[in-house]
C-alpha cells in the first residue's frame, strides 16, 4: 500500500488502538480501517508485547489517514494536541460532542474542547464561530469571546446572539 500524503498522525495507545480506532470510524462519515498489523517475536526485548497482539491500526477518518499503535503505557494523551471537527451547524456539532465525548473526561470541557474516553483531545467548532472570531469589529469579536469561554459544547445561537449583540 502506498501512500499519497507526506503527513499523518500517528496515536500512542497503550493497549487501546482497535478499539478507539473502530470507534472514530464509526463516528466520521466516509472512515474506514484499512490495516491491523500485529507484533511478531522480533523486538519482543524491545517492545513487550506479546506475539499476535495488534500492533498498529491505519484507518481514515472522512478520507484523512492516521494511525493508531499499541505501544505500551509509557506515554498518554494530553490537551497540547488536539483534533479539531468543523460542524456547519448545531446539529453536527451535538452529533460529534455526544459521540466523542461519551465516556470521556467531562472535568475536560471547556471552549468546545473535550476528552474521549480514550484522553484524546478533541475541538468541536461551529464554521460560524470562526467568521465571527475574525470579524473586523472588535467589539463583536469581544463579545462573541466572551461568551465562547463560558461554554463548554459551543451553541451557535448564543455565540450569534453575542455577535449581534443581542
Amino acid at each position: 500500500m502506498s501512500v499519497t500524503l507526506k503527513i499523518a498522525p500517528c496515536l500512542w495507545f497503550d493497549d487501546q488502538a482497535e478499539a478507539a480506532a473502530t470507534m472514530y470510524t464509526t463516528i466520521f462519515p466516509n472512515s474506514r480501517i484499512t490495516r491491523v498489523t500485529r507484533y511478531s517475536e522480533a523486538g519482543h526485548e524491545i517492545h513487550g508485547q506479546r506475539t499476535g497482539t495488534v500492533m498498529t491500526v491505519a484507518f481514515e477518518l472522512d478520507g484523512q489517514p492516521f494511525t493508531a499503535l499499541n505501544g505500551g503505557p509509557v506515554f498518554t494523551f494530553n490537551e497540547a494536541i488536539s483534533f479539531q471537527v468543523y460542524c456547519d451547524t448545531q446539529e453536527e456539532v451535538d452529533y460529534y460532542w455526544q459521540r466523542l465525548g461519551a465516556g470521556g473526561d467531562e472535568q475536560a470541557q471547556q471552549c468546545g474542547w473535550l476528552k474521549d474516553k480514550f484522553g484524546v483531545s478533541w475541538q468541536v467548532v461551529p464554521q460560524a464561530l470562526l467568521a465571527m472570531i475574525s470579524d473586523p469589529d472588535a467589539e463583536k469579536v469581544t463579545r462573541v469571546t466572551n461568551a465562547m469561554l463560558q461554554m463548554k459544547k459551543l451553541e451557535t445561537a448564543v455565540l450569534q446572539r453575542a455577535f449581534d449583540g443581542d
